[in-house]
């Protein structure tokens, strides 16, 4: 099966561009048509003619395009503002005056943030111009003149000052919610890279334990076909023997398929009909070519326990195969069990791939108070044997390995052969006070009357 490709999953992908509302898009337009509907307006209520119908306008007119060009929308408005400030037109405020609030709202709104900060105390000093403007302009100035300095600087900072907030509670609003949608946005693409990960691990599991299955029973296989060639001329008996050591491997093998591939197929109704992806003429069958039964679909991984029969089925095939198991087995982790057995199975596969004839095969199993050991030693050619150019067996051996914190070694003997070691640790025997310990035997049933 070949590992899915992925452009790039652990890099997050561009956030999606999402919809600009429209009147964010028109913001030009918009405020040009309302800012010549306010000035249509002042030229009604003030006539053709008249000072307060140019300070209206000059205030008023920079405010088309207050939300496209805040700073430069502020700096036009304040600077007509300036000459009333001095004049003694400030004694009665046009109407265009309010142009002044609205633009320091517009620039902290939209903004940058020392822009509006500029723009507020600018408007602070200008307040306090046009306070003292009115002061000298009062028939008492320092009577009447001071009290009408206090309530202009009073009410006109009061403006000031409600449309810097306003405008800060808006900004802080518009920051919160582009916040919440930029978390939203990388939530979700962070969940969907989590999710192409989990898929990708999820298949190279299947692989190679699918890599594991196919290569160990194709050189059984292998080895069965050759011998019974050899042996149909002499013995017939022996080939028939072969044939049927044949016959039970590849059942095995594809046992193991339909389980494995079942995982890719578990929400398909049709999988469950007995047959490898609805393929008629695939059916699983029992031995001599009865159906099987459904229970087969269901037959547990194998574990440590089942290393007997491994090594049982790879001497059928006439590999002078040892089986040394030194402690007491217990129970294991999920999944540490599942790796001794694919560790072993891949070391001799590799032996009946490499290690040519004649090559005997000592398997030790050594179960320790806090640590598993594997040995698989073979006296063969190892490696001087030409490769078969996949390169994965060693990989997928030492990642099992790593899984579980072990570590895993494989190289030639220095007196010929091959070695592959495998250390994993397992919990220690824990044993309750007045009980017996109780350990699972090889085949991972417990046995209360074992002993360590």
């Amino acid at each position: 099966m070949p590992e899915p490709t992925y452009s790039t999953p652990w890099r997050a992908a561009p956030a999606p561009a999402r919809p600009v509302p429209w009147h964010e898009r028109n913001a030009l337009w918009i405020d040009s048509i309302l800012t010549l509907t306010v000035l249509f307006f002042t030229v009604l209520l003030y006539g053709s003619s008249g000072r307060e119908l140019v300070y209206s306008i000059a205030l008023l007119a920079p405010l088309a395009v207050r939300r496209r060009f805040p700073v430069t929308s502020v700096v036009l408005v304040y600077l007509a503002g300036l000459p009333l400030a001095f004049s003694n037109a400030s004694v009665a405020l046009p109407f265009g005056v309010v142009a002044v609030p609205v633009a320091l709202y517009s620039v902290t709104l939209h903004g940058p943030r020392w822009s509006y900060l500029t723009a507020f105390l600018s408007g602070l000093v200008g307040c306090a111009i046009l306070s003292a403007n009115a002061a000298l302009l009062s028939s008492d100035p320092t009577g009447e003149g001071i009290v009408t300095a206090f309530v202009v600087m009073f009410t006109s900072s009061m403006v000031l000052v409600t449309s810097w907030a306003f405008g800060l509670m808006r900004r802080s609003r518009r920051d919160t919610i582009a916040a919440l949608v930029d978390r939203a946005d990388r939530l979700e693409r962070e969940r969907d890279q989590q999710a192409q990960l989990a898929t990708s691990a999820e298949r190279t599991r299947i692989a190679r334990e699918m890599h594991d299955i196919v290569a160990h029973s194709l050189s059984v296989i292998i080895a069965q076909a050759d011998g019974g060639r050899y042996a149909a001329a002499t013995d017939p008996d022996a080939a028939a023997r072969t044939l049927g050591t044949i016959a039970e491997t590849g059942r095995d093998a594809l046992a193991d398929m339909r389980r494995l591939l079942g995982v890719l197929r578990a929400d398909d109704p049709s999988s469950s009909a007995g047959r490898l992806g609805g393929q008629p003429g695939l059916e699983h069958t029992g031995p001599a070519g009865t159906p099987a039964p459904d229970g087969a679909e269901r037959t547990p991984q194998p574990a440590s326990g089942d290393l007997e029969t491994l090594v049982e089925q790879v001497r059928a095939s006439g590999v002078d195969v040892s089986y040394v198991r030194m402690g007491t087995p217990r129970q294991l982790p999920p999944g540490v069990g599942l790796s001794v057995y694919r560790v072993c199975q891949e070391s001799l596969t590799n032996v009946l791939k490499h290690a040519g004839p004649s090559a005997s095969v000592t398997v030790l199993l050594r179960w320790d108070a806090t640590q598993l050991t594997l040995d698989v030693t073979d006296d063969g050619r190892g490696a001087a044997a030409a490769s078969d150019g996949a390169g994965h067996g060693l990989v997928g051996m030492r990642e099992r390995a790593t899984m579980f914190g072990g570590s895993l070694s494989a190289g030639p003997r220095p007196g010929g052969g091959f070695r592959v070691h495998l250390e994993l640790p397992v919990p220690p025997v824990t044993v309750r006070p007045g009980a017996a310990p109780a350990y699972p035997d090889a085949a991972g049933v417990p046995n209360p009357g074992s002993t360590p």
